[in-house]
């Protein structure tokens, strides 16, 4: 993991034409996700370039097309969505499923926002991939994870910084006892509806997300 990491092999790749920013090994396992839950609401924090909101409203599609959700919809939040990144996403095909809220995901009126837009879903996922600090990530499970439906998913991206060098983020407030793994240990231990879904980073082998793919059991 450390020698993809060092070259920033996650930038190497585009999901239907915008960055991803994600090890195709996690998009894969997302997409088994989508295509088993059957979600008609996937709320993301982080959009960075939209590729990752595009993919998901790509298997959204995908599920309507073969009897799923016709309505699903994708929900992206982030403290900064610049104009250009906004541009791209909102010119792109499948922006039709997409909505956007720009501020931090912690901020009590965009909880609020996400919130409001969750009461009518019946099948939720979400998909945290912002601020990669403790004390971010855990104040996100606790706005965010109890959206989650029973047998759905909160993934949680990036708890790899735990096993990565500390010098590697000399830049980052994060890194290893700060991050998004130390934080899902935090959660779950007073959250025994959730479980660390052991199964799917056995399988993937490599991924940005060990002990990160949360079910929620009940």
């Amino acid at each position: 993991m450390l020698a993809s990491t060092e070259p920033k092999y996650s930038y190497n790749f585009t999901w239907l034409g915008r960055p991803v920013i994600q090890y195709p090994q996690d998009i894969v396992a997302v997409q088994e996700l989508i295509w088993s839950i059957q979600p008609d609401l996937i709320i993301e924090t982080g959009i960075a370039h939209g590729g990752s909101l595009i993919f998901s409203a790509s298997m959204l599609e995908l599920n309507a097309a073969c009897g799923g959700p016709q309505d699903a919809e994708v929900l992206g939040l982030d403290i900064d969505i610049r104009e250009h990144n906004r541009e791209a996403i909102e010119s792109h095909p499948m922006f039709k499923r997409i909505s956007m809220i720009q501020g931090s995901s912690i901020d009590s009126q965009v909880v609020d926002l996400v919130h409001q837009k969750a009461t009518s879903k019946e099948r939720i996922l979400v998909c945290l991939d912002s601020n990669h600090t403790h004390d971010h990530v855990l104040a996100e499970l606790e706005a965010y994870a109890p959206l989650v439906t029973p047998g759905s998913y909160c993934v949680v991206f990036d708890t790899i910084i735990e096993d990565l060098p500390g010098d590697m983020f000399p830049d980052r407030p994060w890194g290893p006892g700060n991050n998004p793994k130390t934080a899902v240990w935090e959660y779950i231990k007073t959250h025994p509806e959730f479980e660390i879904d052991q199964s799917v980073q056995d399988k993937l082998l490599i991924t940005v997300a060990p002990d990160g793919y949360l079910k929620r059991l009940c």
